[in-house]
């Protein structure tokens, strides 16, 4: 990943590919296409994935970005149909079904997407992705808990610290998706401390806490007025206060979404009062912006900018502000 700039004045954009230029390219080339499932396209989405090889975290983050991307246009489909036996296939074809079902809130065919994870599995035994698809599949499917967690040992056996496995899992914990607060915090706490600071999954405690604070402002009423108090002291305080001395220091992060952790690191100082010390992070960013967190209350693009702006206040002034 290339190291992160300190230069400002790049105007608020989305991009999602984030700092992977190949990534980009692809999409860009897609994007101009008006033909889906082409062999054309099927060539560019093989060959990038095959040009990522064993990089588990650059092949997740390429796939899911190109799952989203493509899950409507039959790319998938076509480079199946082409390549039945392809690994690369099965997991791409596997994460659009996927998307389409966490849009839709069901499968097409759970039995299928899952037939097929299994044989991507048997075809490339060491790849995580199959496995985190199935995570992904036993939030739709609601499976239960000790089936849920095998799959789970299958993905982080392969890549301990696989950033989508995480996300995946805490998503299926989550009481929007029929878990708990409970659920959430019993895993927050028993991965916090094994978790490396510059790990691939290291935003996974600010993430869970972002949706905590987003879910209680959903609630509107008193539990609105004292979302904010969720970021003052304990635990949550102290890991706010580390990922704002780290993580947007250059090369502290090394994985694929690193600018995605920190939107939501830049999200999370603001939420907390602490836009004084955000504004480091907004520079880091320059300008790159994820759809979430931001998009709970509005266009992203737009309140990423107004908490930009009032970080930039907050620095010239030398006060914060939430």
């Amino acid at each position: 990943m290339a190291l992160f700039s300190s230069r400002t004045g790049k105007r608020p954009r989305l991009v999602p590919a984030l700092d992977d230029a190949e990534l980009a390219r692809v999409l860009g080339r897609l994007s101009k296409r008006n033909g889906g499932g082409r062999a054309a396209d099927v060539t560019l989405v093989s060959s990038l994935l095959e040009e990522t090889g064993n990089d588990w975290d650059r092949r997740g983050h390429r796939v899911s970005v190109l799952a989203e991307a493509t899950a409507d246009a039959g790319i998938a489909a076509a480079w199946l149909g082409r390549e039945p036996q392809s690994a690369d296939a099965l997991v791409f074809h596997s994460w659009t079904g996927l998307v389409r079902g966490l849009r839709d809130g069901h499968l097409e065919d759970a039995g299928e997407l899952v037939s097929r994870c299994h044989q991507a599995a048997e075809r490339r035994p060491e790849d995580p992705l199959p496995w985190v698809v199935l995570l992904g599949v036993s939030r739709i499917e609601r499976y239960g808990q000790s089936d849920v967690n095998a799959v789970w040992r299958e993905a982080t056996g392969r890549d301990r610290w696989h950033r989508e496995a995480y996300l995946q899992m805490l998503a299926y914990l989550s009481p929007e998706e029929g878990g708990s607060s409970a659920a959430v915090l019993d895993f927050v706490d028993v991965v916090r401390t094994r978790i490396p600071a510059n790990a691939a999954c290291a935003a996974v405690e600010l993430t869970a806490a972002v949706r905590q604070y987003q879910g209680l402002l959903a609630q509107g009423g008193v539990r609105a007025m004292t979302a904010g108090q969720l970021w003052e002291g304990g635990q949550l305080a102290a890991a706010l206060d580390q990922a704002a001395a780290l993580w947007a220091k250059p090369g502290f992060f090394q994985h694929a979404a690193a600018q995605a952790d920190l939107n939501v690191l830049a999200y999370a100082l603001c939420a907390a009062g602490r836009a004084v010390d955000a504004h480091h992070v907004f520079q880091t960013l320059q300008g790159v912006v994820t759809p979430w967190p931001w998009n709970t209350d509005g266009p992203a693009l737009q309140r990423f900018e107004q908490h930009q702006a009032k970080a930039e206040r907050g620095r010239q002034g030398g006060v914060g502000g939430g």
